[in-house]
């Protein structure tokens, strides 16, 4: 499928956008092994969510769609998975293999996950290895760093382990092996990353420490999780689009409401302010335990800077928009530390410069990010998102902020984390 992208003279509009899809994978999982039922509100219904609720139904998980985006769990209590009788696929999703993989790795089973070809090419030493240290026995091709991976779950017992990189997915995996696990598990943290799952496991009863320094906590479970219902906030990976759009265009104002605005996911912002976006938050409230805003952006004139350090665990999903504003800004944007964007859904370290040059954008490949002059005028082009999600957004936008017309290919790949994305572009033009 492909999508033509053209300018307009303006953007406005006031929109509601995909819920957090990072919360929505945590909601299903903790639930799924928690005591009682629980509704989730507003459940991300993108491709990637929807693999981890299948791989959970073949682990006798139930679960009861209640109109279009609400979900009740039924909740299995600690021991209630079982053994699935075929292979667990987590089709394109990072996250649901990493953290169920942590999860599977206690459980009193054989259990196979796999993934499309994608998947299956990316990084899993990363969660194996400290896994293993845990006393997992799994396996997995290239001797365990790749999948499909073979977990054979058993006892388990709890480590210090020191991150070599930041990574929210293997501090999940982690946390869930270690709720299993004899004795305390320590996961210490190069650089902070979001903590939906520490969020979200302390309201559910779990004894574990913090938010105070680099270091996370977890003891095993000594009774049983509570489960809990919540409304799943929108997403602010969905926002960022929208953020640059409307930053960068010349006449633009765009209100997005009810975004979750974790301070370990507002990297966006914070590059955004740092180059002059005209941001403004109200009407902040918790929907449980995650803090929401509404979130207002227009027209601004940006400056380029550097990117680097905790800003970019705290914008990873965004940093290839973060590339476009700096196409759009006055000066020198550089982007670094940022060597994981190689190892996502596509290599977006190559795809982002490929993509924009072909827009006539001036930028440069860095092994661990992008060097941008700027500001640049951009023009239409044929563009594909090699079927990774963010980039197909990120060259939408670009498309809309280029003189033309742009048409993106593999477009229907939004549908992973933003099914919607493209009636909402279409609802923000003025033409």
């Amino acid at each position: 499928m492909q999508q033509t992208v053209t300018t307009a003279k303006a953007f406005r509009g006031t929109l509601g956008v995909s819920a957090n899809k990072s919360i929505s994978h945590r909601a299903v999982i903790l639930n799924a092994i928690a005591q009682g039922e629980a509704i989730i509100e507003d459940f991300q219904r993108g491709a990637d969510c929807l693999a981890t609720i299948s791989c959970l139904r073949r682990l006798g998980g139930s679960f009861r769609w209640r109109g279009e985006s609400e979900l009740a769990v039924k909740g299995l209590g600690s021991r209630g998975l079982h053994e699935p009788a075929s292979v667990l696929d987590a089709r394109n999703s990072g996250t649901t293999i990493r953290l169920l993989a942590g999860l599977l790795s206690a459980q009193p089973f054989l259990s196979v996950i796999s993934g499309d070809a994608s998947l299956n090419a990316r990084p899993m030493a990363r969660i194996v290895e400290p896994l293993t240290q845990m006393g997992a026995d799994i396996s997995g091709r290239d001797g365990g760093r790749l999948a499909p991976l073979v977990i054979r779950g058993g006892s388990l017992r709890g480590i210090h382990y020191r991150m070599p990189a930041a990574s929210a997915q293997v501090k999940s995996a982690l946390l869930l092996a270690g709720l299993y696990a004899d004795g305390e598990t320590v996961i210490e943290e190069p650089a902070p990353t979001r903590d939906h799952t520490e969020r979200m496991l302390a309201n559910m009863g779990a004894d574990l420490q913090f938010g105070e320094g680099p270091a996370v906590r977890i003891r095993p479970l000594a009774g049983e999780l509570t489960a809990i219902s919540l409304r799943v906030p929108g997403d602010i990976s969905s926002a960022a689009p929208w953020l640059v759009l409307a930053s960068a265009h010349p006449d633009a104002e765009i209100q997005i409401a009810g975004v979750g605005v974790n301070q370990t996911r507002t990297g966006i912002l914070d590059c955004l302010t740092l180059m002059g976006a005209d941001i403004r938050l109200e009407g902040g409230e918790f929907w449980g335990a995650e803090p929401v805003a509404n979130i207002f952006v227009r027209s601004s004139q940006l400056r380029g800077i550097t990117i680097d350090g905790d800003l970019i665990a705290r914008s990873i999903d965004e940093l290839p928009l973060l590339a476009l504003a700096g196409c759009l800004a006055q000066g020198e944007t550089i982007i670094k530390d940022a060597a994981e964007l190689a190892v996502k859904e596509s290599n977006r370290i190559r795809t982002t410069v490929e993509g924009l040059r072909a827009l006539g954008a001036n930028l440069e490949e860095r092994q661990d990010g992008f060097r941008i002059w700027g500001p640049q005028k951009l023009r239409g082009a044929v563009v594909s998102s090699h079927g990774d999600h963010r980039l197909a957004m990120m060259l939408a936008v670009a498309g809309a902020l280029s003189q033309g017309e742009t048409v993106v290919r593999q477009a229907e790949s939004v549908s992973v984390s933003y099914p919607r994305f493209w009636l909402d572009l279409e609802r923000l033009c003025l033409a």
